[in-house]
């Protein structure tokens, strides 16, 4: 089955290659799955504005999955594709890896190729200037750990070393972001944080004023310092 259906616009089919490519649309279509499930092999959805991947079900033959240039964050959900070697995810919005490597895991066992490059949770410098090759060997770690069959990540083959390194260091390697706090006086005082004074607590208003004045113990007499300069209260 080849070319372009007359009623498929936007569907290109080769052999059992599918491409629906930078069509906007938010999720896939159902036609789709119900014409080209059953044979197809190697799908692209790239450059579209999907959020959910409800209907890939159809696609039970997947072995080759491309979803760039979505809007696909770190709770997708995969159907169970059991003959899927390769998925690239990138440029979306992931920003956690932990559950959505679990998740791989147990819906696609037999995956190979994994790219993730462009989101929050792949910290090179494709997302920020900031991240350095230790961070993103410590993520690559962290993943290999949790999916040790793969062969390549992102644009490069998984090494026997990093393999090893994997097994038993990529368990230390998750990033635990903080929750996000809110910015109001308000939410923050609900959360128990309160703006810090080194001033008593009361009760005045602005207009009166009250001043406290003490004496000091200590004197200070360091050789060449302007403290010395502090008049003691016998010298007054």
């Amino acid at each position: 089955m080849s070319g372009m259906a007359s009623n498929d616009i936007g569907v290109v089919v080769d052999g059992t290659q599918v491409s629906y490519i930078g069509q906007e649309c938010e999720a896939i279509p159902e036609q789709l799955g119900m014409k080209h499930g059953l044979f197809t092999k190697r799908l692209d959805l790239s450059f579209n504005l999907l959020r959910s991947l409800e209907g890939l079900e159809e696609f039970v033959c997947l072995e080759e999955l491309i979803l760039d240039n979505n809007l696909l964050r770190s709770d997708l959900q995969l159907p169970r594709l059991p003959y899927l070697h390769t998925l690239t995810i990138n440029k979306n919005q992931i920003t956690e890896l932990d559950s959505l490597l679990d998740h791989l895991a147990e819906v696609v066992p037999s995956l190979k190729y994994l790219s993730l490059l462009g989101n929050v949770a792949c910290p090179n410098q494709l997302v920020s200037l900031d991240n350095d090759e230790s961070d993103y060997q410590r993520y690559r770690f962290f993943i290999l750990h949790k999916m040790p069959n793969l062969k390549f990540l992102d644009a490069r083959k998984v090494s026997q070393k990093e393999q090893r390194e994997a097994s038993t260091r990529g368990v230390f390697m998750k990033v635990v972001k903080p929750k996000e706090l809110a910015t109001g006086d308000g939410d923050l005082n609900t959360l128990g944080f309160h703006q810090y004074t080194p001033l008593p607590q009361g009760t005045r208003d602005g207009s009166n004023h009250k001043g406290i004045f003490a004496k000091c113990r200590y004197v200070y007499h360091g050789k060449h310092s302007e403290g010395n300069r502090f008049i003691r209260d016998d010298q007054l």
